[in-house]
């Protein structure tokens, strides 16, 4: 273990807790109430804002802002907390807030997260592990990423919905409500265009768990069933599959609804 490296034109708080093997570059502002923990790297003109903690290996590049004041009228300068990982990357001109009291006062970003240039994660957002948000993607407040999900650049996220495990979202895309786990979206206002094939196969899952997957998409989105009973059926059909019980299981719960199929002739759910 060693002591923190600090450059002298840094300014960092007396009263933040700096944890050993800690980088802090030039120029870059620490201040109270904060906490960093080991092996963090935080680069030239980066700000560590008051209220935040982290774990251990993040990295926050030049000109990020970290535990920013909340963009909501309704915050008054009550105490909130941001709350990182381990080993996340923060890249240039990304924002991420403190939480508000109306989300429960915390802002959750997990670990080994990539989070690239100018995105922004808003107040009370909770981001699970090993997500990637590409340049300037977006989640409005109250967002929920959950592990592994990948958000396109210039994407947005509306307040309060939901993105789960493995979905895909591509980039340009205007998220309106919640996207299912395993599942793909494009389009400024479309909608799901199919599972997520590719990432289904990196999930090395047998070629009968992604059959599974692609027949519930089409008998719960493009089929006339009624969607109740479309998600008691695959449930029933296919309930040896987790990841099929999973997407019944957030489409469900979900407390503004999910997001439609795209229903085009070039929107097919092929292999490819």
């Amino acid at each position: 273990m060693s002591a923190p490296t600090i450059h002298p034109s840094a300014f960092v708080s007396p009263k933040a807790e700096i944890g050993d093997n800690v980088s802090i570059g030039p120029c870059a502002l620490v201040e109270e109430d904060v906490i960093i923990g080991e092996g963090c790297d935080i680069h030239a003109f980066a700000s560590i804002k008051r209220y935040t903690r982290m774990g251990r290996g993040n990295v926050v590049h030049s000109h990020a802002l970290v535990g920013g004041l909340p963009q909501d009228l309704k915050f008054h300068g009550e105490v909130s907390w941001l709350e990182l990982g381990d080993n996340n990357q923060i890249r240039e001109f990304s924002s991420l807030h403190r939480g508000t009291e109306g989300g429960g006062g915390l802002t959750r970003v997990g670990s080994n997260n990539l989070i690239m240039a100018y995105c922004h994660v808003a107040h009370d957002c909770r981001i699970g592990d090993f997500v990637v948000m590409s340049n300037a993607a977006t989640l409005a407040g109250h967002v929920e990423v959950f592990d592994h999900a990948i958000i396109g650049g210039l994407s947005a996220v509306h307040q309060f919905s939901r993105v789960g495990r493995y979905a895909f979202i591509g980039g340009m895309t205007g998220i309106m409500q919640d996207l299912p786990p395993y599942m793909m979206a494009a389009g400024t206002r479309e909608g799901i265009y199919g599972p997520n094939l590719v990432g289904l196969r990196r999930l090395r899952l047998p070629s009968r768990s992604i059959t599974a997957v692609r027949t519930a998409f089409r008998r719960i989105w493009l089929s006339d069933t009624p969607r109740q009973e479309a998600l008691d059926a695959v449930a029933q059909e296919f309930a040896d599959v987790p990841e099929v019980l999973e997407i019944v299981e957030f489409v469900r719960s979900s407390p503004r609804g999910v997001m439609p199929a795209v229903r085009r002739a070039d929107a097919k759910d092929e292999e490819s």
